[in-house]
């Protein structure tokens, strides 16, 4: 066939993969991990870490493996799993959450948002509204559910949106709000000025809310405050997060999704139909993880923020403006004092000339806004300290 029909073409073009002749390029994340490796370069492009996770964790895993919970799980996910998201989302946040209409265990958090996106966008007027940045996988779920994608900047200095551009972008096509709080790639947690703006909007234009809450865990200043806890906002919320980020075992793709049922019900419809189930041993492990005392989830908040300011000291010394982050596994720092205006040939030259892979921030934004964030570059810092410090060693020797 001289051209293959199907979602495939519009998946690949709302991604920023599909050049005009039709031809598919690999993600920018896979093309810089492939530097690393053919460089030797130190991998701070993809968010995973290169340690294992608690031990209990693990060991509940093994477990699973030895007696025998090898199979099918039920198709919303293990009751104690079920069972240990309410608990967890009763515990940190105070949100009551039936185990056993509200939740569906997902193959990790960015299958919960295809599901959702596929199970409630009902024509090509829809519109769904997005921060960007944003995490790549958003445009192209938008676009293989055949909805419009709507953009709020986020801008340096604090990268938080301007209430007026939200209410701008919000409309009565809008059907989805997608929220990413903590945020990638900037590292931004949304001011309580700015969740509120949401949930008024969401009201007003009869929107669902969706949150990814991956790095809820992984905030440095305060805790995490969920949308779902603000007044008027659990009835139209659909809250997603994940145990990869939380526990380092981002390879299980444990996530998970909780809101009012009959949107959980709309989810479920579709979700059974992709990967049906998923993790069976993981499940279980998992659940140990999110009932560990509040210690381990302390512990990890202030550990990675001290690897952030490792980062973001070596950084510096290399002439790099660095945005210091609020939460999560990223670090952002402005490369155009060092001739980076051009971020993705910046970082295409760094393996060789600093040995270090990063990714350029316009992977995370859409082609018509990408020079608003020209100069940006996401380096990860979810890596054990020994090789942040060597990292930042390099960058400080580099000349660019």
């Amino acid at each position: 066939m001289s051209a293959i029909p199907g979602a495939w073409r519009r998946t690949a073009a709302g991604a920023g993969l599909l050049s005009p002749e039709g031809n598919v390029a690999p993600t920018i994340f896979a093309e810089m991990s492939a530097a690393a490796v053919r460089t030797g370069a130190i991998n701070l492009g993809q968010g995973f870490p290169d340690e294992d996770g608690p031990a209990e964790v693990l060991e509940a895993a093994r477990t699973a493996i030895s007696h025998g919970m090898n199979q099918y799980p039920p198709g919303r996910g293990f009751p104690d799993l079920l069972a240990a998201i309410s608990e967890h989302q009763h515990r940190f946040y105070g949100l009551s959450v039936d185990p056993v209409t509200e939740v569906i265990v997902t193959a990790g958090a960015t299958e919960a948002l295809t599901a959702t996106l596929l199970a409630l966008i009902d024509s090509p007027d829809d519109e769904v509204v997005v921060f960007e940045p944003y995490y790549d996988s958003y445009a192209a779920a938008v676009a293989l559910a055949g909805a419009r994608l709507r953009t709020v900047p986020l801008r340096r200095p604090d990268f938080q949106p301007d209430l007026e551009a939200l209410a701008a972008s919000v409309t009565d096509r809008t059907r989805i709000i997608l929220v990413n709080d903590p945020h990638n790639p900037t590292g931004v947690v949304f001011t309580s000025e700015v969740k509120a703006e949401i949930v008024r909007l969401a009201h007003q234009h009869d929107a669902i809310i969706v949150t990814d809450e991956v790095y809820e865990h992984l905030t440095f200043a305060a805790p995490h405050v969920p949308l779902a806890t603000l007044p008027g906002a659990a009835e139209r919320t659909l809250t997603i997060s994940s145990g990869g980020k939380t526990f380092s075992a981002t390879g299980w793709k444990i996530g998970w999704i909780h809101g009012p049922a009959d949107l959980i019900t709309a989810v479920l419809t579709v979700k059974q139909y992709l990967t049906y189930v998923n993790g069976s041993a993981f499940q279980p492990a998992i659940g140990v993880g999110l009932r560990m005392p509040d210690a381990f989830f302390t512990d990890a908040a202030a550990t990675l923020a001290h690897k952030h300011e490792i980062l973001g000291a070596g950084l510096r010394s290399a002439g790099f403006d660095v945005a210091m982050p609020q939460g999560g596994y990223f670090t952002v720092a402005d490369a155009t004092a060092l001739g980076g205006s051009d971020t993705a040939a910046f970082c295409r030259a760094m393996p060789e000339k600093a040995g270090v892979v990063a990714i350029p921030m316009s992977a995370f934004v859409s082609p018509d806004h990408q020079g608003e964030y020209s100069g940006l570059v996401r380096f990860a810092a979810c890596k054990k300290i020994d090789v942040l410090e060597e990292a930042a060693r390099r960058l400080a020797a580099a000349s660019f």
